[in-house]
């Protein structure tokens, strides 16, 4: 497996915040809060595959990343540009938002109804 070039700066690197470095442990952060490439880098390697200048293969090996990873943020780029069928990334995130209210509310509901019930029968027995 092709090792991924240093990009200073970017996530997981060692001289990022949490990177490789001496103090940063080592981890790449992943999760939701921060994705792993910097918008800007997923912007340029979007647009070089889509400048047709070289493969897929030969982009994503000279940038560091897998040609899935590289196809996957083509095909979002053109969701976003309203070219393909597909969720936008502000769509995502208000139906991620949504899902999150909607679970709320289903608990907030049940904790209500166990209330009632608990105050039926404690009314019930005075």
């Amino acid at each position: 497996m092709p090792r991924r070039r240093h990009t200073p700066g970017a996530p997981g690197a060692p001289d990022a915040p949490g990177g490789g470095g001496a103090d940063g442990g080592g981890k790449r952060h992943q999760g939701k809060t921060q994705p792993p490439y910097p918008p800007a880098f997923r912007d340029e390697a979007v647009r070089l595959a889509r400048s047709g200048a070289a493969p897929l293969v030969q982009i994503a090996r000279d940038l560091g990343i897998s040609q899935d990873t590289l196809r996957v943020w083509i095909k979002q780029a053109q969701v976003e540009a309203g070219e393909r069928e597909g969720l936008t990334g502000a769509e995502r995130s208000e139906l991620a938002q949504l899902r999150r209210e909607n679970r709320v509310l289903r608990e907030e509901r049940e904790i209500l109804r166990k209330a009632t019930a608990f105050f039926a029968r404690e009314s019930a027995t005075r």
